[in-house]
């Protein structure tokens, strides 16, 4: 029998960290051949390295480590398909990220049409709001009104209550929106300390003439379809998010952690409540949605897209996606808010 390698030396060999080890022991990925009763110390064996290559490799390709512990269970013709498929599924994901950075960097840069200040516009939505597969209860608002887009998602004994608070006070709005959002926001949150142990996310789209301010803190997202490319519009406030962010987890990772509803900020009427403000220049033909985790987490973006795109009004558009959340089991409350920018003088 082969000498036993320490963990750092086998972490040196392995082009792998003793931290990166301890993990994969955690996880079931890359047992030690022995631990030290004592000391807890751990031993591998040379025979070993071979597997533990191969996973410093897929992490290199920044490939999840659910899916790293199932390639290295498959005999190597399977798990060189396995690899394919995960590296054609990445460029897919980067040609279409790299259509959305475009989009937004013109966006930014102010490359909107020369008429856009000129042209008289309008926005018409639809919204629904479902209590899923798994809930006797719906905590989710979700309207759709002259001027305002807007989905909350309430928990705790009066989530419903905090999430039609922090709705209704969108819809009666005076003075600049950039400046009422926030006051309305805040008077809400006030609101919502009454109802102890009780919050709501909120995410909103108040109409301004040519421009949209969006509102948002919590979980619920906002998405904007724009010629065709879906682009989030929000960040989650999320522990999860943070990680991520951190660079502790991959997406794939996160939507499956176990804290993933975990938020790190919502209207819960505490003064640090630190909702995100911001305008948006409208265009037309520009379809955005507004909807709840209930809805997001459960249906791939793709699935988002292809459902706004195909859906011939914002009704219609709803509809679909209530309808699909629902075909994959709907595990919670479902808000979704769906409104069209179009030109007036078209009719559209």
């Amino acid at each position: 029998m082969a000498e036993l390698l320490t963990i750092g030396a086998f972490a040196r060999t392995a082009e792998l960290t003793p931290k990166a080890l301890r993990l994969y022991d955690e996880l079931g990925l890359l047992r030690p051949a022995h631990v030290d009763p004592a000391s807890g110390y751990r031993y591998y064996e040379p025979l070993q390295l071979e597997r533990a290559r191969l996973v410093a490799r897929l992490r290199l390709l920044g490939m999840p480590l659910a899916r790293i512990t199932a390639v290295c269970t498959l005999p190597p013709a399977a798990a060189a398909d396995e690899v394919a498929a995960y590296w054609a599924q990445v460029e897919h994901d980067t040609d279409a990220r790299r259509r959305l950075a475009r989009l937004l960097a013109d966006h930014l840069r102010g490359k909107e049409p020369a008429t856009m200040n000129s042209t008289l516009l309008r926005l018409s939505g639809a919204a629904a709001s479902d209590s899923g597969l798994a809930r006797e209860t719906n905590q989710d608002t979700a309207y759709a009104g002259p001027g305002l887009l807007a989905v909350a998602d309430g928990y705790g004994p009066a989530g419903a209550r905090a999430s039609t608070l922090a709705v209704d006070a969108l819809k009666a709005l005076s003075g600049p929106p950039d400046q009422a959002v926030p006051a309305a926001v805040e008077a809400a949150n006030r609101g919502i300390a009454g109802l102890d142990g009780s919050g709501t996310t909120l995410t909103a789209l108040v109409w301004a003439g040519s421009e949209l301010v969006l509102a948002h803190v919590g979980d619920s997202r906002a998405y904007l379809l724009r010629d065709g490319e879906l682009l989030r519009l929000t960040t989650d406030h999320s522990y999860v998010r943070t990680l991520v962010d951190e660079g502790r987890l991959t997406e794939e990772e996160a939507s499956a952690h176990p804290q993933r509803a975990l938020l790190t900020r919502a209207l819960d009427g505490r003064e640090d409540s630190g909702v995100d403000v911001s305008a948006r220049q409208a265009r037309p033909g520009d379809r955005y949605l507004l909807c709840s985790d209930g809805l997001s987490a459960v249906l791939p973006e793709a699935e988002i897209r292809r459902a706004l795109v195909a859906a011939e009004d914002p009704e219609a558009a709803v509809r679909e996606l209530v309808a699909l959340t629902r075909r994959v089991g709907a595990p919670d409350n479902i808000a979704a808010a769906v409104a069209d920018v179009a030109d007036v003088a078209q009719g559209g």
